[in-house]
């Protein structure tokens, strides 16, 4: 009897477990993608284009 009442729930006991550690892992991630991209254009970008701005001056 004991043993059949275990066994009924144990199927949504590792259901919730799995998602709890999911969620540990998740909320716990320090990467911050949003902190990596490029913000702008670099100096080649701007040595490239900046010459093509002053010709066009004239």
């Amino acid at each position: 009897m004991l043993f059949a009442s275990l066994t009924l729930f144990r199927q949504p006991l590792t259901f919730v477990a799995t998602k709890w550690q999911t969620l540990i892992r998740v909320a716990g991630d320090p990467y911050r993608p949003e902190l990596h991209y490029m913000r702008g254009p670099g100096p080649k970008w701007r040595a490239k284009y900046q010459a093509s701005r002053v010709n066009r001056g004239l």
